[in-house]
């Protein structure tokens, strides 16, 4: 989703989240904060649903921890066990303790959640993936620019319009890094 972070002022219905609650008026609250800026929302009302529901097209997953029907902590570890590449906060009463460090969520929020920090988690969610598509992106790309420069000889390398190609590629993703990371700063209040 590198290109396809929504902008608070605009929709992108590329962005999708999966808002799993066993109470409707959570899952109706949480989808009237998150459509306006853009989301494509879908709403599960348990675990069961949830796992039927979450696919590779799925970005953020927001997860209630305690649900009738099956604990979050075990609907988060079958979406991590399926190798899905979606971002997950757990959302829930239940005030956080020690456990939440061997959990493989990405954020955990602490309900009542408002509007604003629904959306400003959201929104560094899609960043934090963003991000991480970038990075990996760039390794593998320095890696293979590390590879011809060192099995060609620099003046097939300069001929090379792919090499040169490569460059570019690297060096605008090095460039969106630094935006991105930039954008964590601002939204983190990390600015100086």
């Amino acid at each position: 989703m590198v290109s396809g972070r929504p902008d608070t002022n605009e929709s992108d219905a590329e962005t999708t989240v999966l808002v799993v609650d066993d109470e409707s008026i959570v899952r109706e609250s949480f989808s009237l904060y998150l459509e306006p800026h853009g989301y494509d929302v879908h709403t599960a009302a348990s675990g069961a649903e949830a796992l039927r529901t979450v696919d590779e097209d799925t970005d953020v997953v927001l997860l209630d921890r305690r649900m009738s029907d099956r604990p979050g902590d075990e609907v988060l570890e079958e979406i991590r066990d399926r190798g899905l590449g979606c971002s997950i906060a757990l959302v829930t009463a239940v005030d956080p303790d020690f456990d939440i460090v061997e959990m493989d969520c990405d954020d955990y929020l602490v309900k009542p959640v408002d509007r604003t920090d629904l959306v400003e988690t959201v929104e560094r969610l899609v960043l934090l993936d963003d991000y991480d598509e970038a990075r990996q992106e760039l390794s593998s790309l320095r890696v293979k620019r590390n590879v011809l420069e060192v099995e060609k000889h620099p003046a097939a390398l300069e001929d090379s319009e792919e090499f040169h190609r490569l460059e570019d590629r690297i060096a605008n993703l090095e460039a969106q890094l630094d935006e991105l990371e930039a954008e964590f700063d601002r939204k983190l209040g990390y600015e100086g």
